[in-house]
């Protein structure tokens, strides 16, 4: 149970937060003062989660306990309660860390928000990411499990360069545990007495993520009714992870990189530079050489992000990986549904090793949680499995195919915007349908009729786009000859 300290001496608002955030299944301590509260810290740390600090104490400023408590424990996220919303001590609070502030009288359902995600930030500040092979005891989901080489690589990426304070641009596809990599990097690196906070580029709108990374003044923009510490001054002496760095707006990325530059930035509404000192731990799913080609992406910014890079491979490409993580999942799930299953018929492991996890690890995840809420008794079988595991699933040779043929159209519609085609749309519509239509005549041995059927276009209409194409069909029947024998 997440336990939150409260130093106020007004009893009231102990009262107000203790129920409100009660019902949410938090544990509130109290302090009357700072002195109080240093005590409560010092007898129950790290077992404090979050810390909310009244601006205005009997025996200390709040800067000053703030300070103090700091001093105490630097990862506590504190929140300020204040009835001034420009309170200049809550500000300054802000620029030395503070996690947020609230304004008296209480909005009890923001607060109980902002705790929450006070908690979990916490969290991931305490909780170490674990990275190993060895999958006893460990149902926790704060552990990165693989023992294929591609993984080996990554757990030595991650030992080399988190204790240097270089910027490290995280590549994957979505669901590889590109987020874990990030912390796991933080909790080996130099600042891991500082915050660590994560910023998701492509979850907020364009507007907000400029305000939310460096702040805003009073009237900045409307709707800015006060100002607005931004992550990179907050978080200043830490780390900040920028996830999905590939969708963040154009217009800020030169803000990024200056700040990358110089540690310097501007909040918005504002003259004034403020320096800070951040370490940037950047992730994508993304090509970002490709939106560099495309003007999508700045490429000085993209030379900055490479500081070191760590390549996340996808789940179909790690082997007996995708055992571990299955026996990993079906432990930390048997005991959170309260479930007893043991064992993998081998027809559903054969299902499982020929889905090709286009959602990596997390996808994984899901599946193992759904099937064990089908399941009964102790072992898996297939009509356990969530039906769209058995949709499309695929033999190695098919993945490679898959792959191969993924790479050719990307390959293709590259080559003819390097070109400066006009009419790129129409160009990829011939060239898939050329091999859509060599592959089903393959299938049929050359079939015509049996290849429109298939298609679901007439016999004529099959006829005049092979000749619009220029299918060799007696090529096609040879190839689908040769392959039977």
């Amino acid at each position: 149970m997440p336990t939150i300290l409260v130093v106020d001496d007004d009893r009231t608002i102990i009262h107000m937060v203790t129920k409100a955030l009660g019902a949410s299944g938090i544990d509130v301590l109290s302090a009357r003062d700072a002195g109080e509260g240093l005590e409560v810290l010092a007898d129950r740390e790290p077992h404090i989660d979050a810390c909310l600090l009244d601006i205005m104490l009997p025996d200390l400023s709040g800067l000053d306990a703030f300070e103090q408590f700091q001093q105490a424990d630097g990862k506590l996220p504190i929140i300020f309660i204040t009835s001034d919303s420009s309170s200049g001590t809550a500000m300054e609070a802000m620029k030395k860390g503070a996690f947020d502030y609230v304004l008296k009288p209480i909005d009890l359902p923001a607060l109980r928000t902002m705790v929450e995600k006070a908690v979990e930030i916490r969290r991931k500040m305490l909780v170490p990411v674990e990275m190993t092979v060895d999958i006893s005891a460990k149902e926790s989901n704060d552990v990165i499990i693989g023992n294929s080489p591609q993984m080996q690589e990554v757990y030595k990426s991650v030992g080399r360069v988190a204790p240097q304070d270089v910027t490290v641009l995280i590549c994957g596809e979505s669901g590889t545990g590109k987020e874990l990599v990030a912390r796991a990097l933080y909790q080996h690196s130099k600042r891991v007495d500082r915050p660590f906070l994560a910023v998701n580029c492509a979850a907020i709108p364009e507007t907000l993520l400029e305000s939310e990374l460096f702040g805003h003044e009073k009237g900045a923009f409307t709707g800015a009714d006060r100002r607005r510490i931004g992550k990179f001054e907050q978080c200043s002496g830490g780390t900040l992870f920028l996830d999905e760095i590939g969708d963040m707006p154009h217009a800020l990325q030169s803000k990024i990189l200056r700040l990358l530059q110089s540690q310097q930035f501007e909040r918005l509404g504002s003259n004034e530079m403020i320096q800070t000192d951040v370490r940037i731990i950047a992730a994508t799913n993304r090509n970002l050489e490709r939106l560099v080609a495309l003007g999508q992406f700045r490429e000085d910014l993209y030379y900055r992000l490479r500081g070191f890079v760590i390549l996340l491979p996808p789940l179909r490409k790690r082997g007996q990986d995708l055992t571990l993580l299955l026996r990993h999942f079906l432990a930390r799930f048997n005991r959170e549904l309260g479930k007893n299953v043991e064992t993998v018929a081998p027809e559903t492991m054969e299902i499982l090793n020929r889905h090709r996890w286009p959602g990596n690890v997390r996808e994984l995840e899901n599946v193992v949680k759904q099937t064990l809420i089908q399941a009964t008794g102790s072992l898996i079988i297939p009509e356990f499995l969530p039906p769209f595991t058995t949709y499309g699933s695929s033999s190695p040779e098919e993945d490679r195919r898959h792959d191969d043929e993924s790479g050719q159209l990307a390959s293709f519609i590259q080559d003819r915007i390097d070109a400066g085609s006009e009419n790129v749309y129409a160009e990829t519509l011939e060239f898939m349908e050329l091999r859509l239509l060599r592959r089903v005549l393959d299938v049929t041995g050359g079939n015509q009729s049996q290849a429109a059927r298939i298609l679901g276009i007439t016999r004529g209409s099959l006829r005049t786009k092979i000749r619009a194409l220029g299918i060799a069909i007696e090529q096609v029947t040879r190839v689908a000859l040769n392959a039977g024998e």
